[in-house]
């Protein structure tokens, strides 16, 4: 009997001891998951299935609650989304990427504005390499005419040296003040299906662009593009295209911004309809400007068909300054063209003279209360190299086309401040290999 017991001592003891083992371990768990829920807990809407967001950036931001402390509070009323990516390199100097996300919600639309511009750029490269017609690169005269009300044409550029419209001028005024005459060229350059199809062949296929900017034409003109002609130096057509039609049918949207808006004097209670109007998310943006920067970390089928030249054009004026312009003038107009004049990220509205160790090669938008960055910084002097893409809506009033936005209060500081806090993390960052970035270093048009 006693021998029995004893038995059931030995049991019962190693049953308790197991039991104790497995209450530490759930306790452990539950520490572990009270110490995510912590962080999560300061925000005040819970992460959704749709959306990303890491921790590390929640806890990078509430480091800095003289910056962010609003921004983490109303993440959800002004669409906060931000995309950080690390690069570190091998041995070998190939890199290796990592993101990182807050709030990036594909499904949560913005409008995009000037943003849509950058890849319109590379399309329009990719569609002189596609022609293949002796005599016709982005230096060619390119003459637009018109074929129906609404349209106008474009006979001469007085901003170039010689007076000739061509699509490399374009780009620059495009890439370095983000002109909207530029765009709309290359778009009836392109025609809006070619624009359309060649994204999503590419892998983005949530991207819309419907319609010129800063031109209140209809969606069904908006279909149609101008006849083009480019010239030769004596004046002569070498390939003329004439005017293009878009019949092809888009995604039923429902996309729509802000508790009233005005149209005219009128103002109108319920949110704008958006639905037709350009569309493309932060993360398509992200990659866009990263396939331009990494090609080789895209698959061929995403990479936009463009030369080695046509990149270095590109990377060119993304990173050249308004003020080291030549042609356009840019630089003889301070004023109204600043250095860090399409800088959000790092420097915000600031008008002031730039470290001139630091690019960033990047594509802007402000529109509608919207303000928007997709940035590749670097820092010659202290290696340092990343991505940042962020986008905020700031119209606290929640009223469109009243030209009261919140740009100057909570957009720009944003901005800055974002930036700066990337950067000075960056520095502190270890890396096992200093990248060599010589072959971003180029001759701008007119020194700073």
């Amino acid at each position: 009997m006693i021998f029995k017991s004893f038995r059931f001592l030995i049991a019962f003891s190693a049953t308790c001891l197991l039991c104790c083992n497995y209450a530490d371990a759930q306790k452990l768990k539950k520490a572990k998951k009270n110490k995510v829920d912590t962080i999560m807990a300061s925000l005040p809407m819970p992460i959704t299935d749709k959306s990303k967001t890491d921790s590390f950036m929640v806890k990078l931001l509430q480091q800095y609650p003289q910056y962010f402390d609003s921004v983490l509070k109303n993440h959800q009323q002004w669409n906060v989304q931000i995309i950080y990516t690390q690069v570190d390199r091998g041995a070998n100097g190939i890199a290796a990427l990592k993101d990182y996300y807050f709030y990036v919600d594909k499904d949560k639309y913005f409008y995009p504005a000037s943003t849509v511009k950058l890849p319109i750029c590379l399309l329009a490269l990719q569609r002189l390499n596609e022609l293949k017609l002796k005599g016709i690169d982005r230096n060619t005269a390119m003459v637009t005419e018109l074929a129906q009300q609404g349209q106008t044409a474009v006979y001469n550029d007085p901003t170039t040296p010689d007076g000739k419209p061509t699509i490399a001028h374009y780009i620059k005024k495009i890439l370095m003040v983000s002109d909207n005459d530029a765009f709309n060229r290359l778009y009836e350059f392109l025609g809006r299906q070619y624009i359309n199809d060649q994204l999503h062949k590419k892998g983005y296929g949530d991207v819309e662009i419907l319609h010129r900017v800063s031109i209140p034409l209809s969606p069904e003109k908006n279909r149609t593009t101008n006849p083009i002609n480019f010239l030769d130096n004596n004046g002569k057509v070498i390939y003329g295209q004439p005017m293009q039609y878009d019949s092809a049918t888009y995604s039923k949207r429902h996309d729509s911004i802000g508790n009233g808006y005005y149209s005219g004097d009128s103002l109108i209670n319920g949110s704008m309809d958006f639905s037709n109007k350009n569309r493309i998310s932060l993360q398509d943006l992200h990659s866009i400007l990263l396939s331009l920067l990494y090609p080789e970390k895209v698959t061929a089928s995403q990479r936009f068909n463009i030369t080695a030249d046509d990149r270095n054009f590109i990377l060119k004026y993304m990173s050249q300054l308004p003020t080291e312009s030549v042609y356009p003038p840019y630089s003889a107009d301070t004023a109204a063209y600043w250095p860090a004049y399409c800088k959000f990220l790092l420097y915000g509205s600031a008008k002031g003279e730039l470290p001139k160790n630091i690019r960033i090669f990047n594509k802007v938008g402000d529109a509608y209360g919207q303000l928007i960055d997709v940035a590749y910084i670097v820092d010659f002097d202290k290696k340092i190299e990343f991505f940042l893409a962020a986008a905020i809506y700031c119209n606290s009033d929640g009223i469109l086309n009243d030209d009261k936005y919140d740009y100057d209060t909570i957009g720009f500081p944003f901005m800055k401040n974002l930036g700066e806090v990337f950067y000075q993390y960056e520095q502190n960052r270890k890396r096992k290999v200093q990248p060599n970035l010589s072959s971003l270093i180029f001759e701008y048009d007119k020194p700073q």
